[in-house]
């Protein structure tokens, strides 16, 4: 028997006898990391068949992340079907190649956070070195769960106007919610205005994950217990119903964040977003020539990304973040 967790026993139990405590902490360590984050990935399953609608068995399918360079490849089973798990969000080009059969590539695959999408392909005959290039984008339609859920894409995330820029608010943008908030939202994690009802279900039962790990102020009235920027949000989703049972920690809404990463290009960027009573119109109750009550604001940070060392072409990608705030505003 080899596996992670056989080794791992093994240096637990020899460390229970005095041989090597430091190897079982650090074995524990590592294994912690070897596991898959649930509930952020996502997955592609389909079937091959050829053109009188049999099934094509051992057909070669080859993921690739077009964003990183990393591919995963797979095989069809005695029924034509296959399924490619764990695969990050991002965007994916799919090949196809089977023996008496021309390829057959998809490009521009969109997998969102949670995603499980079905790509059929139907192979023509001809010879392997001849491709079949489909670039066309149709509207996913959700066959494959009947979970009930939004998506909020990063593009979104970043141009959606946050009166405060706190995750908070993004909440309670998908449909069936409640939001009890206030207008106005500090980037702050546990003490921040997260009352937002699902469902009519109490927001202290809402479940937060980050990268796949659970975010929970347990002690506090269930909110963030890290709070990353928004512009570091690659992705959000909002599960509200019938979802699957791996997010079984939550009785009402599961709300799923996906950091950004880096990718095969170097990527950097700073900003400053900036609220500041020189630009507020005036009160309607607060006539001339009261004075305007002072109001300064400022969210700013940065972003880099990219492969690490930058000058080297390999699958080893970091992402830094950071971002503070200021304000001050006078009655």
């Amino acid at each position: 028997m080899n596996s992670p967790w056989f080794d791992c026993a093994s240096s637990v139990a020899l460390a229970l006898r005095g041989s090597s405590l430091r190897l079982a902490v650090l074995c524990l360590f590592l294994l912690g990391f070897s596991f898959h984050a649930f509930g952020q990935e996502a997955t592609i399953v389909g079937t091959v068949t050829d053109p009188s609608g049999s099934v094509v068995t051992k057909a070669a399918i080859t993921v690739i992340n077009t964003d990183t360079g990393q591919t995963r490849n797979t095989v069809t089973n005695d029924t034509g079907q296959y399924v490619a798990p764990d695969l990050v969000i991002g965007h994916y080009t799919i090949r196809v190649q089977a023996p008496g059969f021309k390829g057959i590539e998809r490009k521009d695959v969109v997998l969102a956070v949670g995603d499980r999408t079905r790509m059929d392909f139907k192979l023509e005959l001809g010879s392997a070195q001849q491709t079949v290039t489909v670039e066309a984008t149709t509207v996913a339609v959700q066959t494959e769960s009947g979970e009930i859920s939004t998506a909020i894409t990063g593009q979104q995330v970043r141009q959606l106007a946050t009166n405060g820029r706190s995750i908070y608010t993004l909440v309670n943008l998908s449909p069936g919610t409640a939001s009890l908030q206030a207008d106005f939202q500090t980037p702050t994690p546990v003490g921040g205005d997260a009352n937002v009802s699902f469902n009519g279900n109490r927001p202290g039962h809402n479940l937060y994950l980050l990268d796949g790990g659970e975010n929970q102020d347990r002690g506090g009235a269930g909110t963030f217990s890290v709070m990353p920027s928004i512009d570091a949000i690659a992705e959000f989703r909002a599960l509200t119903s019938s979802y699957s049972a791996e997010y079984g920690l939550s009785s009402a809404g599961t709300m799923t964040t996906v950091l950004k990463s880096g990718t095969k290009q170097f990527h950097a960027s700073a900003w400053e977003f900036l609220r500041n009573d020189a630009l507020d119109a005036r009160n309607y109750f607060n006539p001339a020539p009261n004075k305007v009550a002072e109001l300064r604001f400022n969210t700013y940070g940065f972003n880099v990304g990219g492969q690490v060392p930058l000058w080297k072409s390999h699958q080893r990608f970091s992402f830094t973040t950071w971002s503070g705030a200021a304000s001050f505003r006078a009655a």
